[in-house]
């Protein structure tokens, strides 16, 4: 068990939370939501000891081993990925190292190999003659080829490294596990991978994820962070969906029904306060009235916001959207073609998702239909004919470039807009994007990943394409931001291809899926949701 007492961190003169007394227990499983800026990362860090409190202190039980996600994904660059791994059970590495310095020394004295002898049996104790074995088992189950295993994490490449990060964390076997944002930079098929990994484990989680779809598959319990309180409820992020509106509904019924009774007890106080045969029963209406203004509970707006994101398209295309004829790619002649004779008709409103494993080629493809003219990459053979009307808005994955600049987000977001869009309608798409007053007028290039993602929704509600390409769109955003693109893109007339790692998203959107499996070096062109695929391959 963890939990914590009066905990209190404060930066500045408003604290980020205040006086939060939870505990984390019986081997359930928590999500720690809350909106971006709640505290929820430093909240984690707290709970690991990384960071210390303002105020209060965390509780662990004695002989309850922690385990956590480490960030720094460069921090093991010379070591080997096995030992980064074993690394994750602490004692047992702690024993292998002080066992292996005793047999180096040349000059150990009879102690100190009676001290081995003692670190044998820790050793043993703690499975480490089976260690390297559970350490490649778990590198298998997350996607890291055999031959990486011995080398230096240097090897691995970038988008890789958190996996093995991973797979440091759960090998300990820990009693209770911490897990900040574990989804990030893991393909579709690695989430359900370790969707399944932590439903094997029994010990207490403490989850932040914005991926909807793992947390309904993985939680037990939600850790709702809002307006420095914490909040649980039993269930996954679905149940806490209803719970928490059926909880604010039902209290803001409550007070309008003491509301509307207060209103009668002083409507009876003005009608009858001279009168000295009632003024028994107006004092004791004046008592029930404090009562009930003392027992009515303030229903705060939450400190959660959705932005409102709308998507329209200037022209609309009646007839095919684009015609891929035999499109190939390649980077290194080595490897050979990373896209090899792709072919595909998509049809005007048609939404497809495009998804595999990292590095197989997702984003080239995306960036092969896009073309050099709108800042995607030249074939090296094929064709991408477009139709005569269509008007592309593209999204890249990495978007930090366009916002190296000091213009103020009023000025960035004008330079996309139509004739028909004067000053005060650039303000408003801002103010439905969450920036408004002051805010427009900070430079682009300090606000955060997620606040730059709007921005960049900003402009292609804007530009007002009937082909929307969006390359991660999800990276950075909150749970309500998410949900908004969501529903945007449900409701756009025009047609879509987007690459996403978030299963609930790509589910939701697309009716289309072109699958690519670097093992058979192909396409697969499914047509239906992300679902329905994944039914035949259980079907198999």
């Amino acid at each position: 068990m963890i939990s914590t007492v009066n905990l209190t961190v404060q930066f500045g003169e408003k604290p980020l939370f205040e006086n939060v007394s939870i505990k984390f227990s019986d081997g359930n499983r928590y999500g720690l939501i809350g909106a971006n800026g709640c505290g929820k990362s430093t909240f984690m860090k707290i709970l690991s000891g990384e960071q210390e409190a303002t105020s209060g202190e965390v509780s662990v039980d004695s002989n309850t081993r922690l385990g956590k996600l480490g960030q720094d994904q460069f921090a093991y660059e010379e070591t080997t990925v096995l030992d980064v791994v074993m690394m994750g059970h602490e004692e047992m590495w702690a024993a292998m190292k002080e066992r292996d310095t005793i047999y180096a020394n040349v000059n150990a004295t009879n102690d100190d190999y009676i001290r081995a002898a003692d670190l044998e049996s820790k050793y043993a104790e703690y499975g480490g003659y089976s260690s390297e074995a559970r350490a490649g088992e778990l590198l298998i189950g997350a996607g890291i080829e055999l031959d990486l295993h011995k080398g230096p994490m240097r090897n691995v490449p970038p988008g890789w490294k958190v996996r093995v990060l991973l797979a440091q964390a759960l090998f300990s076997d820990p009693d209770v596990l911490l897990l900040d944002e574990p989804t990030n930079n893991l393909d579709i098929d690695t989430i359900r991978w370790l969707e399944g990994v932590l439903d094997g484990k029994n010990c207490t989680m403490i989850i932040i994820s914005h991926d909807r779809h793992f947390l309904n598959s993985v939680c037990t319990h939600m850790a709702d962070l809002d307006y420095g309180e914490i909040k649980i409820y039993p269930g996954n992020y679905d149940d806490y969906m209803l719970a928490s509106s059926e909880a604010r509904a039902r209290l803001m019924a409550e007070n309008t029904k003491s509301k509307e009774k207060i209103s009668e007890l002083q409507e009876f106080i003005r009608r009858f306060a001279a009168n000295k045969s009632k003024a028994k029963q107006a004092t004791s209406r004046r008592k029930l009235i404090d009562k009930l203004q003392a027992d009515a509970v303030s229903v705060r707006p939450s400190s959660r916001q959705n932005p409102y994101i709308r998507f329209n398209q200037s022209k609309k295309l009646y007839r095919q959207a684009v015609h891929l004829q035999s499109l190939s790619k390649a980077f290194n002649k080595e490897k050979g073609n990373i896209i090899e004779s792709f072919s595909a008709i998509v049809e005007p409103g048609e939404k497809i998702a495009i998804i595999g494993p990292n590095g197989a080629g997702k984003s080239t493809l995306l960036n092969l239909i896009v073309g050099p003219d709108k800042g995607g990459f030249r074939t090296d053979s094929g064709v991408c004919k477009w139709a005569e009307n269509a008007e592309l808005g593209y999204m890249m994955q990495d978007v930090y470039p366009e916002f190296e600049t000091e213009k103020s987000l009023n000025d960035w977001l004008a330079q996309y807009a139509g004739d028909e869009d004067d000053d005060q309608a650039i303000r408003a798409t801002l103010g439905k994007l969450l920036f408004s007053g002051r805010n427009v007028g900070k430079s682009t290039s300090v606000i955060s990943g997620g606040e730059k993602h709007r921005m960049y929704f900003g402009k292609l509600m804007l530009l007002k394409a009937n082909v929307l390409l969006l390359d991660e769109p999800t990276n950075h955003l909150d749970m309500e931001s998410i949900e908004s693109l969501q529903l945007a893109l449900e409701k756009f007339d025009g047609t879509v291809l987007v690459v996403s790692h978030d299963r609930e998203f790509v589910n939701s959107i697309a009716k289309r899926i072109w699958i690519i499996d670097i093992d058979q070096n192909k396409i697969h062109d499914f047509s239906g949701t992300y679902d329905e695929y994944l039914a035949t391959k259980v079907n198999c």
